[in-house]
């Protein structure tokens, strides 16, 4: 199976930018024929929201960016090569790439994302024979659980007071979301059977296995050479920049800040998560000089970010202003019960994620439409909340978006390991669909 779909991917599949263009246009098409909206209009509607998300694109590049220095602090950095280190066996590597990426996910999306990367390509350097775009893909692959964690999108949001569904569902804690106990058993299914599935993707045959470029290997060491060293003269300016007391101090200020502002009733929110990474990195990393040059080289990992998120945005815009996300959900909605609806849901936020790759902007369109078709079926809003959640999660192991940060860590091509990542969406589709059935008829 995974060489069928590796084969396909390599023949037919474009890189993400390409895609993001090719849906722009696919959603312009779906909007006219569909809504039978005009196409100026629909043209419209993708132009005045192409800059929408702009606020949206910073928060999320900086929440990868200061996850990626995060990762890369010396303390974090020496517990991920102790943690790895008697690790020898490809499937094993695997395993842990999977869990690193998992675990991290369910702590923080932004810090999963970037960590699975990270430990994936240092097990690829380590351990020989492992076959290098399973285990970048299996690192990734554990970016599953992040709508199960303590930032998921959605749960976060309806757990904070003010949030745009008040009025409607009121707040809900995250103990009847994400700590509930079919996602514990959700969360635990995935956590177990994810890398051993990842695991026995890998190649059999010896000449299948594509292990690291060593050109790739030269570039990670030589990237750590020049962390370690240091040639700057010892001037006045350059003490400032490598002191602790300002490295250490603001960094102390800030997760001063972050405990005083929860002890007075503060939530947690992505601004608030972006504060907490920030200021932990620079604390970890220990002079300004430091952290500076970790961001400058994390910057390449958010680049692809940057320049596709006003795309998704216009997608958005069109969805949202011709209605077509409504009248796609509405449709699911038809055929669902009270026991079906949360499954329904499920599977409808998989296909609008292709379009609309935010949990967050996701929510907030198809958020609404969900809630009131929960109140009117009697099915608990807590269901369908989180089943549009992990819809969202789900897809994103195709949904080429949030991948982007992983290949420029790796330094593959996206068509190298979306075989892999197709087979490990289906699995998840399995587990995904089975929880939620089974929620839905057992209560």
């Amino acid at each position: 199976m995974t060489s069928f779909f590796t084969s396909m991917v390599n023949k037919y599949l474009p890189d993400p930018f390409v895609i993001a263009i090719g849906l722009t246009l696919v959603t312009v098409v779906l909007a006219m024929t569909m809504q039978g909206a005009g196409f100026i209009e629909t043209t419209m509607y993708w132009g005045d929201g192409f800059w929408d998300l702009l606020a949206f694109t910073m928060q999320m590049t900086i929440i990868l960016l200061t996850g990626y220095v995060l990762a890369k602090t010396p303390l974090v950095n020496k517990a991920i090569d102790k943690s790895i280190a008697g690790i020898k066996r490809p499937s094993t590597a695997i395993i842990a790439a999977t869990l690193f990426g998992g675990i991290g996910s369910l702590l923080n999306w932004g810090f999963g994302l970037i960590i699975g990367g990270i430990v994936a390509q240092k097990l690829a350097i380590q351990v020989r024979g492992v076959h290098y775009p399973l285990i970048i893909a299996a690192g990734y692959s554990g970016f599953a659980l992040y709508g199960s964690g303590i930032s998921g999108t959605v749960p976060v949001t309806l757990a904070t007071p003010g949030h745009f569904l008040e009025e409607q569902v009121g707040i809900i804690p995250l103990s009847e979301t994400i700590f509930s106990l079919p996602m514990i058993i959700s969360t635990l299914a995935i956590l177990i059977t994810l890398p051993i599935v990842n695991a026995r993707l890998h190649p059999k045959k010896k000449d299948d296995i594509i292990e690291i470029d060593p050109k790739i290997v030269q570039e990670v060491e030589s990237e750590g050479a020049k962390e370690s060293a240091s040639t700057e003269e010892a001037t006045f300016s350059n003490r400032m920049n490598n002191s602790h007391f300002f490295g250490i101090g603001i960094g102390i200020l800030g997760l001063i800040y972050t405990v005083t502002y929860f002890i007075q009733g503060g939530s947690l929110g992505l601004n608030t998560v972006n504060f907490i990474m920030l200021f932990l990195g620079i604390l970890l990393m220990g002079t300004p000089a430091r952290y500076l040059s970790a961001v400058s080289d994390g910057i390449k990992t958010v680049a692809g970010i940057v320049l596709q998120y006003p795309f998704y945005a216009g997608i958005m815009a069109i969805l949202a202003g011709t209605g077509l996300i409504t009248s796609f959900s509405n449709w699911f909605v038809s055929f669902s019960t009270e026991a079906t609806l949360p499954f329904w849901s499920l599977i409808s936020a998989f296909f609008i994620n292709i379009l609309a790759p935010s949990g967050g902007g996701q929510w907030a369109i198809q958020g609404p439409i969900m809630v009131q078709a929960a109140s009117e079926l009697g099915t608990s809003i807590q269901q369908t909340a989180m089943a549009v959640m992990l819809g969202d999660a789900w897809n994103n192991m195709i949904q080429p978006f949030w991948i982007l940060p992983v290949l420029a860590i790796s330094k593959l091509p996206l068509k190298s390991i979306m075989g892999y990542m197709v087979v490990i969406m289906l699995w998840l589709g399995v587990v995904h669909g089975t929880i939620f059935l089974l929620w839905g008829f057992l209560g």
